[in-house]
C-alpha cells in the first residue's frame, strides 16, 4: 500500500553542483517525488534560529523535471519551520567541520520542537566518520588516531606499511601510503599533523585494496545485498571514485554480511537510518554517516533499486 504523501525537507549542498547521473541525494529525491511526496530543499547555511521562535530554514519548494540539463525547478525562498515538515533529510556533504557541528545543534533543537531528522543530528555528531570506526575495532585493521608524530613513527615501525589520512578528509583527499622504507614519512607527518596541531588517522595498509574499497550500504540497520567495489586505477592506492577509482557493483560476500549484521543494528538503534561501511578485504576501514553515496552506481549495474529501499525505510520510520 502506498504511503500517504509527506512534506520532506532535504538539507543538502547547492543543487547547481549536483551530478545527477550519479548523485545519491538526487536518487532519493526522485524516488520521493515519484511516490507523491512534496519536496523542499535548503543548504545547511540556510538554517537559522531566532530567540522566541522555532528553528527555521530559508527553503524552496522543489520539483524534478526529468530533463538531464534543466533538471529542477524551485520556488521562492521562504522561512519555514523544520517542525512543520514530516521529515528532514540531512544530506550535506563533509567535511565534518565546525559549521557542520553547529548545524547538528540547530537540527537537534528542531527535533525538540517536533521535527523528525534523518540521520539524527545527535548520532551524526557522535559518529565522526573516521573516529566512529574505533568503537568496532575488532572488525578494523590496526588503527591509531593521534596528534603525536612520535606515536605515528612508532606505529610505522611496528606495522611497516601504513596509510595516513586526515580526520576531516573526504573522497580520498589527503591520503598517503608509506611503505617499509619509510620514504617521505617525515614530510607526510608534517603535512597532515602540522606540528601537533591536527589529529591524524593511521592504519595498516591492506593489500586487498587491489580488489577494491567496498561501499556496503546499511539502510534501517540492514545491508543492501550489493556493494560497490571502488578499485584503484593507474598505480593509485585510493579507490575513491573522486580519486579516479573504478566502481564495480558486486554481491556482498559472507564476510560483508557478517560485518553488516554485527554493526548495522547498533547504529540503526542510535538513529542512523543510512550508513556506508567502507570494507577492504575482511576489515571495515571507515563508517560513513553524513551523506553515504553509491546508490545510482549499484542500481545501474545490478537493477537493485537502492533509492526505493531507502524511501521504504524512511516511510516506515515515519509510520
Amino acid at each position: 500500500m502506498r504511503a500517504q504523501p509527506r512534506r520532506l525537507l532535504c538539507v543538502a549542498d547547492a543543487l547547481a553542483g549536483f551530478k545527477i547521473a550519479k548523485d545519491s541525494t538526487f536518487a532519493m529525491l526522485r524516488e520521493c517525488q515519484r511516490r507523491g511526496h512534496e519536496l523542499a530543499v535548503c543548504t545547511a547555511a540556510d538554517l537559522h534560529w531566532q530567540s522566541g521562535g522555532p528553528v527555521q530554514a530559508w527553503a524552496q519548494t522543489l520539483e524534478l523535471t526529468g530533463h538531464p540539463s534543466d533538471w529542477y525547478r524551485v520556488g521562492a525562498r521562504s522561512a519555514l519551520a523544520l517542525r512543520d515538515f514530516d521529515a528532514v533529510l540531512m544530506r550535506a556533504d563533509p567535511p565534518f567541520d565546525s559549521e557542520y557541528f553547529y548545524a547538528t545543534h540547530l537540527l537537534q533543537q528542531a527535533e525538540r520542537e517536533g521535527a523528525r531528522v534523518f540521520n539524527r543530528p545527535q548520532a551524526l555528531r557522535e559518529h565522526p566518520e573516521k573516529l566512529a570506526l574505533l568503537e568496532f575495532a575488532q572488525y578494523a585493521p590496526p588503527t591509531l588516531v593521534t596528534r603525536s608524530a612520535a606515536a605515528i613513527r612508532a606505529f610505522h615501525a611496528e606495522q611497516r606499511d601504513i596509510i595516513l589520512k586526515p580526520l576531516d578528509g573526504m573522497g580520498g583527499m589527503g591520503i598517503f601510503r608509506v611503505g617499509p622504507d619509510g620514504l617521505n614519512l617525515g614530510v607526510i607527518i608534517e603535512t597532515l599533523n602540522r606540528h601537533g596541531q591536527c589529529t591524524v588517522m593511521v592504519q595498516r595498509f591492506l593489500p586487498e585494496i587491489a580488489q577494491g574499497d567496498k561501499r556496503v550500504l546499511l539502510i534501517g540497520g540492514e545491508a543492501v545485498p550489493f556493494c560497490l567495489a571502488r578499485i584503484p586505477q593507474g598505480g593509485e592506492v585510493r579507490g575513491n571514485l573522486a580519486a579516479g577509482g573504478k566502481g564495480v557493483a558486486q554481491p556482498l560476500s559472507e564476510r560483508d554480511w557478517a560485518l553488516a549484521r554485527a554493526i548495522g543494528p547498533q547504529l540503526a538503534a542510535r538513529g542512523l537510518l543510512l550508513v556506508g561501511l567502507d570494507v577492504i578485504g575482511d576489515c571495515v576501514t571507515e563508517i560513513n554517516v553524513t551523506s553515504p553515496t553509491c546508490f545510482q552506481e549499484i542500481t545501474d549495474q545490478t537493477g537493485f533499486d537502492v533509492a526505493a529501499r531507502f524511501v521504504d525505510a524512511l516511510e516506515q520510520a515515519l509510520g
